[in-house]
C-alpha cells in the first residue's frame, strides 16, 4: 500500500522545529531528511525513524521492525506519536545530529565533445 502525499506533508510538518525537513519520493515511498541526512522513512503509511542512542532512549516504546524487506530494522512510530509535534521534532533532531554527514558525491566528468 503505497503511502498518501497528504500524509508524508503532515508528518514532515511534524518535524519542522528540528531544522531543515523535508521528504523526497524514493522506491515508491519516501525518505525523509533533516539537514542534509536521511533520518527516516515513510512506507505503507508508517513512519520509522533510523535508530541511534537517543532515538531509542526518547522512543523507548517503539518496535524496531525493517521498513522493507532487506532493510536495517528502524524505529517504528505508531501514528499517535506524529500529534506531539515537539516530542516529534526532538526525536529527528536527535536522530540527526548522531548520524554521519554524507559522503558529497562525485562531480560528473565533462562531456566530450564529438
Amino acid at each position: 500500500m503505497a503511502t498518501e502525499r497528504k500524509t508524508v506533508d503532515y508528518i514532515v510538518d511534524q518535524m519542522s522545529k528540528a531544522g531543515a525537513v523535508f521528504a523526497k519520493p524514493m522506491f515508491g515511498e519516501y525518505g525523509v531528511y533533516c539537514d542534509g541526512k536521511m533520518v527516516a522513512i515513510v512506507g505503507d503509511g508508517q513512519l520509522f525513524i533510523k535508530p541511534t542512542p537517543s532515538g531509542r532512549v526518547l522512543a523507548a516504546d517503539a518496535e524496531e521492525v525493517s521498513p522493507y524487506p532487506g532493510a536495517k530494522p528502524h524505529l517504528l512510530i505508531g501514528a499517535e506519536r506524529w500529534e506531539s509535534q515537539d516530542w516529534l521534532s526532538d526525536l529527528v533532531r536527535a536522530t540527526a545530529a548522531e548520524l554521519p554527514t554524507p559522503k558529497p558525491k562525485p562531480a560528473k566528468a565533462p562531456k566530450k565533445a564529438s
